[in-house]
């Protein structure tokens, strides 16, 4: 029998309803991780908790939103009451809005940063005791755009740039307590976030063709099997990293 990576740990992801958050749940769920799976999407959240537990896999789905402090506190503590311990956190949930720069609103700002960033904060917060005790790690989705400014991206660039820097930040702080942080930073990937993506009016496509790699846009499993990887024993010698996975896009 193939030993599975990560039976008795458990994983707690936040935007677990689709795309590379539900990827990344199904290939933990094949490695025998317990699961506690999050988004705002309650329908299609549901679903993908049905889909695992057909499987045998040990899951459970709560609604609600990162970019409330309260409602991260109150999960962590629910998974941790649940299963009695937290081994790895993936901070998955986020979204992306372009926009010309005069365009952007208070609100537009405001949300973009509680969601993208303040929520990985808050759950990296409170789930931190825990990952100390376990000798756990955390997993954050960064994007390209962390690592490369890219024209009507303003706030979107802005976000995922402070996910890797406060991914790196707790990657220093924790090492010595046996925690490991590092971030994912994918590029163009095949999920709803990227074909809902609308150009802003009068777009300079220019400008926009320098946002995406050479390469076809990558699979939502490609992106998954990084995040796996980083969360495993496999990668006990790895923190603090920001990992390109973007075909190209920000080796120049």
């Amino acid at each position: 029998m193939i030993e599975k990576k990560f039976a008795g740990k458990v994983a707690l992801i936040t935007g677990a309803a689709s795309g590379i958050g539900k990827a990344t749940a199904v290939m933990l769920a094949e490695q025998g991780a317990s699961l506690f799976l999050s988004d705002v999407n309650g329908v299609l959240l549901s679903q993908t908790g049905e889909e695992l537990t057909a499987t045998g896999a040990n899951v459970v789905t709560k609604v609600f939103s990162v970019a409330e402090a309260e409602q991260c506190r109150a999960a962590v503590q629910e998974a941790t009451d649940r299963y009695g311990r937290l081994d790895l956190l993936c901070n998955i949930a986020g979204f992306a809005k372009a926009k010309h720069l005069a365009d952007i609103t208070d609100i537009d700002w405001q949300t973009m940063m509680d969601v993208n960033l303040s929520g990985v904060f808050y759950m990296s917060q409170a789930a931190m005791p825990h990952l100390i005790e376990s000798q756990g790690c955390i997993v954050n989705m960064a994007s390209s755009a962390g690592l490369q400014g890219q024209a009507y991206n303003a706030m979107y660039c802005a976000s995922k740039a402070g996910v890797v820097m406060l991914s790196k930040s707790m990657a220093m702080e924790f090492a010595k307590k046996g925690v490991r942080v590092n971030a994912v930073c994918p590029g163009a990937v095949a999920t709803p976030l990227m074909m809902n993506f609308d150009l802003p009016h009068e777009a300079d496509m220019d400008l926009i063709s320098k946002l995406f790699p050479l390469m076809p846009a990558a699979e939502p499993e490609e992106v998954a099997a990084a995040v796996v990887y980083l969360g495993s024993p496999e990668a006990r010698y790895i923190t603090g990293i920001a990992m390109p996975i973007d075909g190209g896009q920000t080796c120049g």
